[in-house]
């Protein structure tokens, strides 16, 4: 199934993409793109792995046109890009909806646009404060369902790993 296709982690310098991208390099996957905002992880990676199917890209999900020019030519994505620390969250909670809830949605509008065949979609809303989960729920459930049209007709799946309130 995936032989010869072109697979991007988006948060892939983080702890599951760092398992999903050993777990692809053995395969007849064609290139594993890394999408991350943080260039040391990424140099470490390309150093540590050393394997030419592996491409790291800059950028951020908050940024439209910085993950559609990535995702040109990919056929699935794994999205895994999260601000995941509570206290972080709590400290600074227009960040987490910026980069978790609209950075969601323009990961989605993104993979329409360019014609990826399927997305997995890695909830992190166990990690959320309980005033932002509602918030959370709201927007995922509200972009999901306006698009929802849009994805079927493009074959976009999601997998979302149940949510534990905290």
């Amino acid at each position: 199934m995936l032989d010869n296709k072109v697979l991007m982690i988006i948060g892939g310098t983080g702890s599951f993409g760092n398992a999903v991208l050993k777990r692809f390099l053995s395969t007849g996957v064609a290139e594993i793109r890394i999408f991350s905002r943080d260039e040391k992880k990424q140099e470490d990676i390309r150093i540590a792995i050393n394997n030419r199917k592996l491409k790291c890209y800059l950028g951020d999900v908050r940024d439209y046109n910085s993950i559609l020019a990535a995702l040109r030519g990919v056929d699935y994505v794994f999205h895994a890009a999260a601000l995941k620390q509570v206290p972080s969250c709590e400290f600074y909670p227009m960040e987490a909806v910026h980069t978790n809830i609209l950075g969601t949605e323009n990961v989605l509008n993104a993979a329409t646009e360019s014609g990826v065949r399927r997305v997995v979609v890695l909830s992190t809303e166990k990690r959320f404060i309980r005033s932002m989960q509602w918030v959370f729920r709201r927007r995922w459930r509200r972009s999901l369902s306006l698009r929802s049209h849009e994805f079927k007709k493009r074959a976009i799946r999601f997998c979302v790993r149940p949510a534990t309130a905290m």
